[in-house]
């Protein structure tokens, strides 16, 4: 809030009647959740006392499939199977007796023999390729020599910034947001940090003199970062049709903290600076050289990329983002053309085995509920979960996941996530349609109705109610059997060391 953004917006006031459907919607889904989460809260503490646990049985209509995200990553390692797969590398000359090695791409005849994943899982097929080609002559295909692109990252939106915070900082979500309040509330550092948006007003380019002043004003670092940057370059940011009621979280244009920042709250602002200041950096840009090489009717592809201007990633040195993937090493293809003989010397196999998926992380944990529509199976509600922002909102995820910590569901183990005995009995008991985010896509598709007009509150509120007596009469049937008989009195982070622990 500025006085330029007040003033604008007051001279753009709209009819209050056409944010009645909004406003409609909004009471809607308050009153949905209050009615979910009082009512099975209720009955599932009450059931878990017959079976002798003490303690409160949470259930809300976004944690509890958080939870069950958990649990279920948790089983899905504890049954993990690991399995071998096959990989055929073939190792061949040119006419000039230069080496290099190319990939076996399976055709669509060796799907019977491949996984999932499409990998191969017949060591029988794989020796058979290495048969075939070993000593055989081969011919060049096709040479394909690209130049691409990388724009620099968006803009930090409440979700990115707490999975950059966590990913570098071991941060968890509840401690970025507490840290962004006071920068934005104490300091007036940022700009309004519980934003889902990762976008910026075209107007704001009119701002960029002032918030990179003040950004040289608040860090001598970043000061010598903005020596390199281009102040004239508009990134794709830049977007008005891209910005809602917020627009990404990004530096202000005050050069001076209200007090002195601590070393958490520096680190956060250094993270939106950066981000704020790379769309001021070229783009990363790299040759993708490939070379696909035919032996004995077989496809083996080989790859190459050069760096050739690291760009914004000068800025991330020591970040996750500007580590380069494994594809840029240091292999060097021959210089070839399509119709050129060449021949495989041999053909390697490479047996390698199918890991099990990581437990959660705080960084991980967040991607998955803005990218909730990939854990769900069903095609419409995968489509209604993607067109929302995913599970939960930018201001809620944070307290959510602590309050999982504190009512005893979730642990921290180093900086992994597992649930509690006490969250695996819980979601293993309950009805799939509590511990699975579907209802939440269908409530947010009719929610969104609301707000069109093309359903009506009260029908709304009927069907919760309907599918609510339901879920009380199946989860009236539950014995939450096995659960300890002593909750777990109080769970907390240290602040030193940002760890959960249990005080029993």
């Amino acid at each position: 809030m500025n006085s330029a953004a007040v003033t604008k917006a007051v001279k753009n006031l709209k009819p209050n009647r056409d944010y009645i459907p909004l406003a409609v919607s909004a009471l809607a889904r308050a009153r949905a959740d209050w009615l979910y989460g009082l009512n099975m809260t209720r009955l599932c503490t009450l059931q878990g006392q017959k079976s002798g646990y003490q303690g409160v049985l949470s259930i809300g209509r976004v944690q509890t499939p958080i939870l069950g995200l958990v649990v279920n990553r948790d089983l899905e390692i504890q049954r993990f199977v690991s399995k071998p797969f096959y990989e055929v590398i073939a190792n061949l000359e040119t006419k000039e007796g230069i080496h290099y090695q190319g990939k076996w791409q399976p055709s669509a005849a060796c799907e019977p023999y491949m996984d999932d994943e499409k990998r191969v899982v017949s060591k029988q097929l794989a020796l058979k390729v290495i048969e075939r080609i070993n000593g055989q002559p081969g011919k060049i295909i096709k040479v394909s020599q690209d130049k691409k692109q990388q724009p620099p990252p968006l803009l930090f939106s409440l979700s990115g910034l707490q999975i950059s915070a966590a990913k570098a900082f071991g941060m968890s979500a509840k401690q970025v947001l507490d840290i962004c309040q006071q920068l934005y509330e104490k300091h007036k550092l940022i700009t309004y940090p519980r934003s889902d948006c990762q976008y910026l007003p075209k107007d704001h380019l009119n701002d960029v003199p002032l918030v990179t002043k003040a950004i040289s004003g608040v860090s001598n670092k970043l000061a010598g970062l903005l020596k390199s940057a281009d102040l004239t370059k508009k990134s794709r940011v830049w977007n008005d049709s891209k910005v809602g009621a917020h627009h990404a979280i990004i530096p202000t244009a005050k050069n001076k903290p209200t007090g002195v920042l601590s070393g958490d709250e520096a680190k956060i602002y250094e993270l939106v600076a950066r981000q704020y200041i790379a769309q001021f950096y070229p783009a990363f840009e790299y040759l993708d050289k490939q070379i696909k090489t035919e032996v004995s009717a077989g496809l083996f592809v080989s790859k190459q990329k050069d760096i050739i201007d690291n760009g914004w990633k000068d800025l991330f040195p020591s970040s996750k983002q500007s580590k380069e993937p494994s594809e840029f090493s240091a292999v060097n293809l021959p210089v070839v053309k399509a119709g050129d003989v060449v021949k495989c010397l041999q053909g390697d196999l490479l047996e390698k085995n199918t890991t099990a998926p990581k437990h959660f992380t705080d960084a991980t944990l967040l991607g998955a509920l803005t990218g909730i529509a990939r854990f769900v199976t069903d095609a419409q509600i995968k489509k209604a979960l993607r067109e929302t922002d995913g599970l939960g909102t930018e201001a809620t995820r944070a307290g959510i996941i602590e309050l999982l910590f504190k009512r005893g569901y979730l642990i921290k183990k180093g900086k992994e996530i597992h649930a509690t005995e006490v969250g695996l009995k819980l979601i293993t008991a309950l009805p799939l349609q509590i511990s699975q985010p579907d209802m939440t896509a269908m409530w947010e598709s009719q929610l969104e109705s609301i707000s069109t007009k093309s359903l009506s509150y009260q029908s709304f509120i009927s069907g919760v109610e309907n599918n609510l007596t339901l879920l009380i009469g199946e989860v009236k049937n539950i014995s939450f059997i096995g659960l300890p008989t002593q909750a777990v009195k109080k769970t907390y982070r240290k602040k030193a060391g940002s760890r959960y622990a249990k005080k029993k």
